[in-house]
């Protein structure tokens, strides 16, 4: 089997094209072509004339076609056997596991990095004990319609607590920039085909699968955690951690009363669990201050978007709603970047405290919304603008969400104002053209008292800038929706070579919170790193 990439095509082309064009990009025979199958297949969109398709294909050939073509094609680049890309365990515990009151590792935070983490970990027979401290996903997604529909807030089942993590309620989007030599994304992905994901998602560019197709699969991944050994309790949140005087995790207290005794603590609880930080802050456990992003949610007709990356292609199946990824370096040495980008989706009420206004956005696997939506946040970090300690990041967030919270109407409405209002520095006071899709409403206002003076600027200077990439994304009537804090993790839960804590030893940070991860697909990925490490420590010899 060979590995072939870069094999462009027009949109509407056929199957038997696509092997025509094998055929002779290898300058072989046809019946020396016995099976194509795709491995990945993105689009170019830059002359929107002529978007064509770009495939990486694995090909089986007669024996003497793929020595030949070996021999014939120097550049590895193109051409190569077609690599290991299967997941093969680290360790595998016996059927004695757990041989002692101190063996069963336990898992703290049930989305995407806890679960993949939990997963492989009773794959290898270890019989995790997850720790989730809000509710299961089907009574969650109940709780967070509460605040949606009708101002009710739950502080822990909402958009940030609960299974599945703050993943279920986005995108779903399913790729990431993290370095994968090991193949640990298709193994996330092969686990999510298993549990219900399209099977799509294994080839297509930027694969994403929207909040109901993810609630069903995380019930059934949870389901097969379960069947393996492996125990997840909800409604449990950890109060405390037990740590020796040498840094030796020795177990937990639960919000119970209960105790569990482990040497073995996987932390995957998320960019918003500010308590849990504190806590661990409390208890001595190394944590650095870092970067962070703050700023709005955006909204533009899905159709300007589409028109502005596919002109005349609009609609095409193969294309979808089109998205989009920008970035701006200001004339104040402020970055801004688009974050997040939800197409055909709508932007979501995203606190999980009472008295603050945070947004997020989220699209189902059809994106057919009338808005695209996505984040336009400015860069921020520790030693510039929140230096005063560990956890100013936090405080700083607290800030502005309270701040927000009082722009709405101090009723979790979102503060909002036009593009071209924020533009020209003229307050709002109603919607146009584009309806703004967060509920459970917004109050329009002006935003420039939302976020710190530089963010505003830096902000008002990109959005024109953006408008020469995508035409019609400084439109008067966009709406912007404040305020967007929850980019990622104020701090990072410092780990070594061997993912453990710094001066905590048995305590793995991971994904997301830890500052380790950024979106579903790189959480879950360093949830299964995290879960070899430990295994390979678990269960090494004495």
């Amino acid at each position: 089997m060979l590995r072939l990439n870069e094999i462009k095509l027009p949109l509407d082309h056929s199957d038997d094209e696509l092997a025509q064009a094998v055929i002779h990009k290898l300058t072989i025979q046809a019946e020396d072509l016995l099976d194509l199958s795709v491995f990945k297949r993105s689009y170019d969109a830059r002359k929107k004339s002529k978007i064509m398709l770009i495939y990486q294909l694995d090909v089986s050939l007669t024996d003497s076609a793929e020595k030949t073509v070996l021999a014939n094609f120097s550049d590895k680049s193109f051409v190569r056997v077609s690599p290991d890309t299967s997941y093969h365990f680290v360790a595998q515990a016996d059927s004695n596991f757990p041989t002692g009151e101190q063996q069963r590792p336990v898992i703290i935070g049930f989305g995407p990095c806890g679960i993949l983490a939990a997963l492989v970990l009773a794959q290898m027979g270890l019989k995790p004990i997850v720790l989730e401290r809000g509710q299961d996903v089907r009574q969650r997604t109940k709780d967070t319609w509460g605040l949606w529909r009708e101002r009710k807030l739950n502080t822990e089942s909402n958009v940030q607590f609960g299974e599945g993590g703050a993943g279920t309620f986005s995108d779903g989007k399913l790729y990431s920039q993290v370095k994968d030599k090991n193949h640990l994304g298709r193994k996330v992905l092969t686990e999510f085909i298993k549990s219900g994901a399209p099977e799509e998602i294994l080839y297509v560019n930027k694969p994403h699968i929207g909040t109901f197709k993810l609630v069903k699969m995380v019930e059934n991944m949870r389901a097969e955690i379960t069947r393996l050994g492996g125990e997840i309790r909800f409604d449990t949140k950890v109060e405390t951690i037990h740590r020796q005087a040498d840094g030796q995790i020795t177990g937990l207290t639960l919000n119970n009363g209960e105790e569990l005794h482990t040497r073995h603590i996987i932390l995957a609880i998320g960019h918003s669990a500010r308590d849990t930080f504190q806590m661990l802050l409390d208890q001595g456990v190394y944590i650095e201050a870092k970067p962070f992003s703050i700023g709005f949610r955006i909204e533009h007709p899905q159709s300007v978007i589409d028109r502005a990356r596919f002109g005349n292609f609009v609609g095409h199946p193969i294309l979808g709603a089109a998205d989009y990824k920008l970035v701006h370096h200001c004339k104040n040495d402020r970055s801004v970047y688009s974050f997040c980008m939800c197409p055909g989706g709508t932007v979501v009420a995203a606190t999980s405290e009472e008295g603050h206004v945070v947004t997020n956005g989220m699209s189902q696997y059809s994106r057919n919304e009338r808005n695209a939506n996505s984040a336009i946040v400015v860069g921020i970090e520790p030693e510039r603008d929140y230096p005063e300690h560990v956890l100013a990041g936090i405080d700083l967030q607290i800030k502005l969400e309270k701040k927000a919270y009082q722009m709405g109407g101090e009723n979790y409405n979102a503060p909002a104002q036009l593009v071209g209002d924020f533009l020209r520095n003229k307050p709002s006071t109603e919607p146009s053209s584009v309806t703004p899709s967060y509920q459970p409403g917004v109050t329009f206002t002006d935003l420039t008292q939302a976020l710190p003076e530089f963010a505003i600027t830096a902000i008002r200077e990109a959005i024109p800038v953006f408008d020469k990439q995508i035409k019609g994304f400084a439109m008067d009537d966009a709406v912007l929706t404040g305020i967007e804090t929850r980019t990622s993790s104020p701090i990072c839960i410092k780990r070594g070579k061997d993912f453990q804590n710094m001066n905590t030893k048995g305590l793995y940070p991971a994904g997301e919170g830890a500052g380790y991860a950024g979106g579903i697909l790189s959480a879950a990925i360093d949830g299964i790193k995290v879960a070899e490490a430990l295994a390979l420590d678990l269960l090494a010899p004495e």
